[in-house]
């Protein structure tokens, strides 16, 4: 059931943004027969066995997309591939569903017009009607459509939590609660939904291994007809046992106010697993008003999803400063956090090719250290596999320090170090303006610009006069950096740290040290020592180092 409603508001909020793919009809039948098919195999392990193949976020979206791509190509989607919503057994008060609000503003204005208002984390679990008849626990009902549910009753009453008898006001009650995983200091910034909901509902499905029932705890967010007052509200079902209700409900008088707290809950130690907050105002219709999507009296404010799922546009391979080749996923624009994501980077080719990631694949992406965007897995793959050709593996450690068609890419990550902090530090160009000044002037090898005038740098297309007077300032104060700077900035494959061990003063005493030499530096063995030896009689280096002697660069 809450696959079914989830998955339908993604559908219908997420529409109206979405864009077709532009397919052949017969693409597209064949895509969305494909994605069909695997969606109805997690609905059989769904429902049948009652297991979850896939998180409640990837199933979600990925069935939105395949309702919107159903639409996009003309396909009756008004039948469901699911089962038949709902269930047997009659909610003696209907389950109404939440609002889910899009913001702080929104949430303002429906507090504006309400009163007696409590804030309570949004427990992310499955929803339940407990129904006590004189003291006893006599049944428990799934949400199913909101009127009608499964008898849930034998698999409640092995679950601990709840309460078998209770007495006083709640002996003869309804309540509406979540049954959810129970966790240990679960912080939801740092561990995220950990397919909980997935793993109840599966739990409460399946007829046999009932183990995790002793796992699940109650979490009560309604009382129709109950007490006027929430205060009394949750004295009693405190002392019923229902003491999480009381602990996790607090009253709230500003937006600010539940700002402060749904950031706290998100990053605080609790007991389950949240996707959110909830605002209720203690002001509640008789139960028997009680409708599916008419809880006008509370709303939810989720929080913002740690991974989204996000549809592969293009291939795109870069070669850097090194020659290594690295892959990147263009993908269809996804909003995390405050971030919108539109590539990712697959690491090496070899990484790419062992993902079989190809244009029209969906994967799920996450925001790793510093906001950076991280794939997480590939979640589904495309019908029709049409995957680029990565570059031929001619570029390496000792490629491209001159220029020519072939080695254009990797011949501007040389430049772009060059001028980095970590070269010779050249403040105000970037790889574009390098580009610009090559485009220009067309100069030989990595260290040619060092021969531009200043008038060549004031008259470049894209650099103003003053810039141009700047940079060829730049130029002549690099010329006076040290030598360790500039074999650094030629790509010695040496740290800065093992030159200073070394005491690398000029190019001739680094040509006199021997293999044996090398080897005695600090985290220099036998292959990094072939490594420099290499690198340092390649004959493009030793005519760069000759180059740069001509212009009376320190130690050359």
């Amino acid at each position: 059931m809450w696959r079914w409603l989830s998955g339908l508001m993604l559908f219908w909020c997420g529409y109206g943004a979405a864009v077709c793919p532009v397919w052949s009809q017969a693409k597209a039948d064949k895509e969305i027969a494909t994605l069909s098919a695997q969606i109805k195999r997690w609905d059989d392990a769904y429902w049948k066995q009652g297991t979850s193949e896939v998180s409640d976020d990837v199933y979600d979206r990925l069935n939105a997309r395949l309702k919107q791509w159903q639409r996009c190509f003309g396909y009756d989607i008004s039948e469901s591939m699911l089962p038949a919503l709902g269930g047997t057994v009659t909610h003696p008060v209907a389950h109404t569903g939440v609002h889910k609000v899009v913001g702080k503003e929104e949430l303002r204005q429906w507090m504006q017009a309400r009163h007696d208002l409590w804030v309570q984390p949004k427990v992310d679990g499955v929803a339940v009607t407990l129904v006590y008849r004189n003291g006893t626990l006599s049944q428990a009902i799934s949400r199913g459509d909101g009127l009608k549910g499964e008898d849930w009753t034998e698999q409640v009453r092995s679950i601990p939590a709840v309460p078998k008898n209770l007495k006083g006001a709640l002996a003869n009650s309804v309540l509406q609660g979540e049954l959810f995983l129970l966790r240990d200091n679960h912080i939801q910034q740092k561990m995220g939904g950990m397919n909980a909901r997935a793993k109840v509902a599966g739990t409460m499905m399946r007829q046999t291994d009932r183990s995790l029932l002793s796992n699940i705890g109650v979490f009560l967010w309604a009382w129709p007809d109950g007490p006027k007052t929430m205060q009394q509200h949750l004295s009693e079902l405190s002392r019923a046992g229902f003491d999480l209700t009381a602990r996790f409900t607090l009253p709230v008088h500003s937006v600010d106010e539940v700002e402060k707290q749904r950031a706290r809950w998100q990053t605080s130690a609790l007991p389950f697993v949240t996707d959110g907050i909830v605002v209720r105002s203690a002001d509640e219709p008789p139960g028997d008003s009680w409708l599916p999507g008419d809880g006008q009296w509370v709303v939810a404010w989720k929080y913002a999803p740690v991974s989204q799922v996000a549809g592969v546009r293009d291939i795109q391979f870069a070669v850097g400063r090194t020659g290594k080749v690295s892959v990147v996923a263009v993908l269809e624009p996804v909003q995390i956090d405050d971030k919108r994501v539109q590539r990712v980077s697959l690491g090496s080719v070899g990484r790419w090719q062992r993902l079989d990631i190809a244009p029209g694949d969906q994967i799920l992406v996450s925001l790793a250290g510093q906001g950076i965007p991280r794939l997480d897995e590939v979640v589904w793959r495309s019908a029709e596999r049409q995957k680029p050709q990565p570059p031929s593996p001619q570029y390496h450690s000792l490629s491209c320090f001159y220029a020519s068609p072939e080695c254009m890419e990797q011949f501007f990550a040389r430049l772009t170090w060059i001028g980095s902090r970590q070269g010779l530090g050249i403040d105000g160009i970037g790889e574009s303006g390098w580009r610009a000044l090559w485009n220009a002037h067309h100069f030989e090898h990595i260290f040619s610009w060092l021969l531009l005038t200043q008038a060549q740098l004031q008259t470049t297309p894209g650099f103003s006069s003053t810039r141009g007077l700047a940079l060829w300032h730049q130029f002549n104060l690099v010329r006076k950096h040290p030598f360790i700077r500039w074999i650094v900035a030629m790509g010695v494959p040496l740290s800065k740290t093992t030159l200073n061990a070394a005491g690398a003063t000029s190019w001739h005493g680094m040509n006199q040290r021997s293999a044996a030499d090398w080897q005695t530096l600090p985290g220099t063995g036998k292959e990094k020592a072939r490594q420099i030896i290499s690198w340092m009689h390649a004959p493009q280096v030793d005519a760069l180092a000759k180059w740069l002697a001509d212009q009376h660069i320190n130690g050359f």
